[in-house]
C-alpha cells in the first residue's frame, strides 16, 4: 500500500527520516532540519529527483528519529545508511565513516585524526567536518605541545624538557576537547586583539578564524563517543492507558538507531519501563550503561547483567552529557505517542470521510474544502475556506477571504470568494461544501461552469435548518451519522469565520449599532444579514418586517429600531 502523505503526522524538529516498505525494509534514509517540511516535498507533483516517484509508491510508511540538532542528523544519516544499505540512497554506500579526534593510549600520548579510533585511546567525534577537525588538531598541537601521530613533538618545544609538564598539557587538551575551550579561545582572542592593534589586519583575521574552527568543532551538538560508548537510553510517555517507549541505541560514539514501543500503561512508570527492557533485551545483548527514566523494579538490574554476562550500570542521569541524551530519548517517545494517538484518531476520522463518501455516491473523499460567508458587523464582508484530508482539518490550509466587490448578498460574497479560490487552484478536490440552500449550489455551480471547472469536482450545499445536503442531481438528502464528516465541515467553516470575525472587531475595526442590542447575538445578526441583504437594508426595515423573521419577535425587533434611531 503506497504511504498516504495525510496519515504521517511527522514533528517540525530536525532529525533523520525513514522511508520503508510493509515488511519494514529501509528504502531510503534522508536528514531535515524540519522533518515535516521535507517529507512533504516527496509528494509534490515535481519532485526535484526521478527516482522520488518509485520511492513514494514502494513505501508503505515513513519513520523518523529526531536529534538535538542538524548535525547530530548528518552524523546519524550516514550512520543509518552504512547499517541498511537503502536502495534509494546513493551517497555514503562506501564504507568511508566520518574522522575522529582521539589522543592515544601511549606513556606519552599522540593526538590523532583517525577513522578507526586506537584500542584504549581517548575519542571525540566523529566530525563531519573533517578539515575542522584537523584545524583543531592542528591548534591543539601548537597550544599545548602535543605530540603527533609519529610521537614527533611541534616546532619550538624540546624532548629534554618537555616531560615534565607534558601531563599537565595533555589534560588541559583534553579539556578542551570536552567542550572546555576557554583557555584556548582566550589566547586566540588576547593575539587577536595584539596584531589589531599592531594594525596587522591579516594576522587578526586568522586568528579569527581559528576561532571559529574551535568553536564549530567543539560543539555541544557533536556526539562525544567518551559519554556514548555502549550507552542505550529509554524515553517513555504516556496519555491514560495509553504509552509509548523509544530506545535510543548509542555504540563507539554514535546514535546508532531508535526502536518504538507502543504499550498499554496500566501501571507505574517503573512497572512499564521494566516490563518494556526484558521484553527488548530478551533476545539481544544489552549495553553496558543504560539511561532510564525512573528506578527500575527489584532484580531487573541483576536480570540485564546476567544476559549480558557483565555488570549493566543502569543510571537515572539529572545532569550532564547523558542527561541530554535520556531527554532526547523522552522527545522522540512523546512525539512518537502523539502520531500513534493521531493515527488511533485518524482511523475514526477516516471512516468517518469513508462514511460520508458513500452517502453521497462517490468513491472517495480524501481533499474536501468547505466555504462559508459573514458579513460581519458595520458591513465589513468575508468569507473562509476549511479543508479537511482524510476527515481530518487540515488547519494549514485554512484560508480568509475579505469581500472586495460590491455585493452586499451572501450569493454574491460567495461567488467572488469561489472565483478567487478556484482561480489559484492547483489539485481538484473531491467535495465542494457550501454552507447555504439550493440557490448557493445553482449560483455557484453556473459560476464554475462558466469558468470551465464545472464537471472538475462535485459540489452540494449544507443548509442549516433540518441539516438538508442539496446536490446537482436534485437530490435532497437529510444528514444522519453518515454525514458526520460533511457536518463536521461546515461547523468548522462556520466556527472559522466567526473566529477572523472576533479578531477584526478586537482590533477596533467594526462598529455597528447592533453590537450593544440586548438579547441579539452573532447568530441572531447573522440571521438578519441573510435575509435582508446587508446592514443598510436592516437600518431601513421597519420594525413589522423586522419582528417577522425566525427568532427575533416584536420586543427585540423595537430594540433593534430603537438602536439604529440612537445611533
Amino acid at each position: 500500500m503506497t504511504v498516504n502523505p495525510s496519515n504521517l503526522d511527522l514533528p517540525k524538529s530536525s532529525g533523520v527520516y525513514i522511508f520503508k516498505t510493509e515488511e519494514g525494509e529501509v528504502l531510503y534514509v534522508g536528514k531535515a532540519t524540519n522533518i515535516r517540511q521535507r517529507v512533504r516535498s516527496y509528494f509534490s507533483p515535481n519532485p526535484d529527483r526521478a527516482m522520488i516517484p518509485t520511492l513514494v509508491s514502494r513505501s508503505n510508511d515513513v519513520d523518523f528519529i529526531i536529534t538535538s540538532g542538524p548535525r547530530e542528523a548528518l552524523v546519524l544519516e550516514k550512520q543509518l545508511i552504512r547499517k541498511h544499505k537503502p536502495r534509494y540512497n546513493s551517497a555514503f554506500k562506501d564504507d568511508k565513516s566520518y574522522p575522529y579526534i582521539a589522543i592515544s593510549g601511549h606513556e606519552e600520548p599522540r593526538i590523532l585524526y583517525t577513522r578507526r579510533p586506537p584500542t584504549g585511546s581517548k575519542v571525540w567525534g566523529p566530525f563531519p567536518d573533517a578539515g575542522a577537525a584537523k584545524g583543531v588538531i592542528k591548534l591543539l598541537r601548537r597550544q599545548f605541545g602535543i605530540r603527533d601521530n609519529k610521537g614527533a613533538l611541534p616546532f619550538g618545544y624540546n624532548e629534554s624538557d618537555e616531560m615534565h609538564d607534558y601531563g599537565n598539557r595533555i589534560r588541559m587538551a583534553i579539556g578542551v576537547l570536552d567542550g572546555d575551550a576557554r583557555l584556548v579561545i582566550e589566547d586566540l582572542q588576547e593575539r587577536m586583539d595584539l596584531a589589531a592593534d599592531s594594525l596587522q589586519y591579516e594576522l587578526a583575521a586568522q586568528y579569527r578564524d581559528k576561532i571559529g574552527i574551535v568553536q564549530k568543532t567543539i560543539s555541544n551538538q557533536v556526539i562525544k563517543s567518551r559519554f556514548y560508548t555502549e550507552v542505550h537510553a529509554v524515553g517513555f510517555a504516556s496519555r491514560q492507558d495509553f504509552g509509548q517507549a523509544a530506545i535510543i541505541q548509542a555504540e563507539d560514539g554514535v546514535i546508532q538507531g531508535q526502536v518504538n514501543y507502543p504499550m498499554i500503561h496500566r501501571g507505574s512508570i517503573s512497572e512499564s519501563i521494566s516490563l518494556l527492557l526484558s521484553e527488548h533485551y530478551s533476545n539481544q545483548k544489552p549495553p553496558r550503561i543504560l539511561l532510564v527514566p525512573t528506578e527500575l523494579e527489584e532484580g531487573v538490574m541483576q536480570w540485564l547483567s546476567d544476559r549480558r554476562g557483565s555488570k549493566v550500570e543502569i543510571r537515572v542521569p539529572k545532569r550532564g552529557k547523558l542527561s541530554k541524551l535520556r531527554a532526547l530519548a523522552d522527545r522522540n517517545a512523546e512525539i512518537q505517542l502523539e502520531r500513534s494517538l493521531s493515527r488511533s484518531s485518524g482511523n475514526i476520522e477516516y471512516r468517518a470521510a469513508s462514511d460520508s463518501a458513500k452517502l453521497l455516491g462517490l468513491d472517495k473523499l480524501e481533499y474536501v474544502v468547505c466555504f462559508d460567508m459573514a458579513q460581519l458587523l458595520g458591513g465589513d464582508r468575508v468569507g473562509a475556506s476549511v479543508v479537511f484530508r482524510n476527515g481530518k482539518p487540515e488547519k494549514s490550509e485554512y484560508r480568509t477571504y475579505r469581500v472586495k466587490g460590491g455585493s452586499m448578498d451572501d450569493l454574491g460574497m460567495m461567488s467572488e470568494v469561489v472565483q478567487r479560490w478556484v482561480m489559484k487552484l492547483e489539485d481538484y478536490p473531491d467535495l465542494v461544501i457550501l454552507d447555504g440552500g439550493k440557490t448557493h449550489l445553482t449560483t455557484i455551480v453556473g459560476m464554475l461552469e462558466d469558468l470551465g471547472h464545472g464537471d472538475k469536482f462535485p459540489v452540494i450545499a449544507l443548509a442549516k435548518k433540518e441539516e438538508t445536503v442539496y446536490t446537482t442531481d436534485g437530490r435532497e438528502l437529510l444528514m444522519d451519522r453518515r454525514g458526520r464528516m460533511i457536518i463536521h465541515a461546515r461547523d468548522e467553516a462556520h466556527r472559522f469565520v466567526n473566529s477572523y470575525h472576533r479578531k477584526r472587531r478586537s482590533k477596533g475595526t467594526l462598529k455597528n449599532p447592533l453590537e450593544h442590542v440586548d438579547g441579539l447575538g452573532a447568530k441572531k445578526i447573522q440571521t438578519l444579514l441573510r435575509y435582508f441583504g446587508g446592514m443598510q437594508q436592516i437600518r431601513h426595515a421597519s420594525q413589522d418586517e423586522l419582528s417577522a423573521i425566525p427568532g427575533i419577535g416584536p420586543e427585540l425587533a423595537r430594540r433593534i429600531v430603537e438602536s439604529f434611531r440612537r445611533n
